[in-house]
Formats: structure tokens, sequence, C-alpha cells
């Protein structure tokens, strides 16, 4: 899944001083290590709450626990994250618990501000004008005569403010009339305009899930990235992920050139694959 890098989104290269910190444990205690205001960026997907069958985690806790829970590492989050820094917090929902985002980011509401909400298009079908429908992407149909297919997620940009700046061009797009760089001043010539809030993001196909996705919920690396280049720190972003899973913040985090990155795992297959992620990659660049 790694390694794999869009042409629409131009990224710098690792550096061979990308240091990488990567631990077994709760990340909660795990967190509560670290310096407040060390970090520039967190990316992360935490369980949903949703019964996904995870190795070494019950995703089956109350309501108020859950949030509550949330809530406390939340907290741990927003000590550790500097006061310029950005927070993307990737949350979906199922048809029995439609509401669960939405609950959580209410829940989190005295610890950060939500200054923008990203949608991540999974799958989508575009109908052109005079043209035949094209469908892109990949999405777990569901069977039912109530629901639709589910084919987006949420990831919601916190900061401490809701006045972080971002670097919306990083993640831009090429202009589809190119009259208009030349008709807007604030193009600067360039051809390159904001992408907006919806990303798609297709997962990599793939042939084996235990081979290479061994894990039951994880965001596509690409998606990680992209974060990490709208908040845009540059080649000294401390980057972490108390949620590791498999490590896709990680490779992104090395694919973007960041100077560290730290990440937490209470399951040690996970952790494991996440360091064999991570080493493959650092060959491929020739930083191994």
């Amino acid at each position: 899944m790694g390694g794999v890098l869009p042409h629409d989104l131009p990224v710098e290269p690792a550096r061979p001083m990308t240091q990488f910190d990567l631990h077994l444990g709760d990340c909660v205690e795990g967190m509560r290590t670290l310096e407040p205001g060390s970090v520039d960026v967190v990316v992360t997907s935490p369980p949903y709450n949703l019964g996904i069958d995870y190795s070494s985690f019950d995703d089956t806790a109350g309501r108020d626990d859950f949030l509550d829970w949330c809530h406390e590492w939340a907290g741990e989050i927003r000590r550790v994250l500097k006061d310029d820094g950005s927070f993307f917090l990737n949350l979906g929902a199922a048809p029995k618990n439609p509401y669960m985002p939405h609950e959580l980011l209410l829940r989190l509401r005295d610890l950060f501000e939500l200054q923008n909400t990203i949608h991540w298009i999974k799958s989508i079908t575009v109908e052109p004008l005079g043209g035949e429908p094209v469908s892109a992407g990949h999405f777990k149909p569901i069977n039912s005569p109530r629901y639709i297919n589910d084919c987006h997620e949420y990831v919601f940009h916190l900061t401490k403010e809701g006045t972080t700046k971002v670097d919306r061009i990083a993640v831009g797009v090429p202009y589809s009339d190119k009259s208009n760089i030349a008709r807007w001043g604030h193009t600067g010539g360039k051809d390159k305009r904001c992408r907006g809030n919806t990303w798609f993001v297709p997962y990599k196909t793939i042939t084996s899930r235990d081979k290479e996705r061994p894990h039951p919920a994880t965001f596509p690396v690409d998606l990680a990235r992209r974060c990490l280049a709208l908040h845009g720190a540059g080649s000294d972003t401390v980057a972490m992920d108390p949620f590791l899973g498999i490590g896709h913040a990680a490779i992104a985090a090395a694919e973007y050139g960041a100077e560290r990155f730290i990440g937490f795992e209470i399951d040690e297959h996970y952790l494991d694959e996440a360091k064999r992620q991570v080493g493959s990659l650092q060959g491929e660049l020739g930083l191994g």
C-alpha cells in the first residue's frame, strides 16, 4: 500500500534523518511521556466502537464509556500538540450507528475547534454531461432494503483555536479552465487551485488482505500524506498517530519527509507489520 505516490501531489522525499519512534502499548500512557507542545500534526483513526474485529481491542464498549475514553486520549493529544498544530481525525459510521462521528466530535468540543470537515470519498460515480457514467474506487456493498452503500468517511481537521494556517495549494488541483489562471490575480500565474473538502482517495487494489492489508480498518497512505501536506509544516514536522495500526500514517510521514514520527499501538502483531512496512519503504528510498 505504501510507496505509491499520486501524480497530482508533489512530495518531498524522505530525508535520512527521519526518526521513527514506534511504541507498543496504550496510547494514553504513551502520550503522557511526551513533552507538552512537542507535536506539529496528528493524523489518526481510532476504533469506531462499531464492533470491528480487532485482534487485541474490544470495539463494543458502552456509548458513554467509549466517549469518555475518547475524551481522555484526545485530551492528551491537545496537551502534546503545538498551539498552531493540526489534528486530523478520521471517523466512519455504520447504518446501525450513524450518529457516532458527530457524537464523538461534540464530545471533544471543549478541547478543539472544528476548523475543516473533509469528506474522504472511497468510491464515486460521475455522470458527465453527454457521456457515460464513470465509476471509480472501492466500497463494501450493503445488502439491505433500508440502507444505501456507504462510500465515504469523515476527516475532521481539529485545532486548538480554529486559526491554524494551512497550505491549501499543497493539496491543490489544476484548473480545468486555464483562462482562470490569468483572470484571477490570486493564482499568481500558477495552474493550481484549492482542492476543496471532498477528497477522492481510493484504496489500492490488493490480492491478499491477510498479506497486504492485515488490519480490519485502516486508511490509505495517501489520505494521511495529504493531511500532512495540508498542514504544511515542511521537513521540520513532528507527526504522530496514537492508533498506529499497521503504520500507514508512518509511511505517509516518511514519504512527506517529516523529521520525526511517533506512533503507539497496543497490538504487537500490528506494530510488527508497521515496522516491516516502514523498513521496506526506507529500503526503497535508500535509507535503510
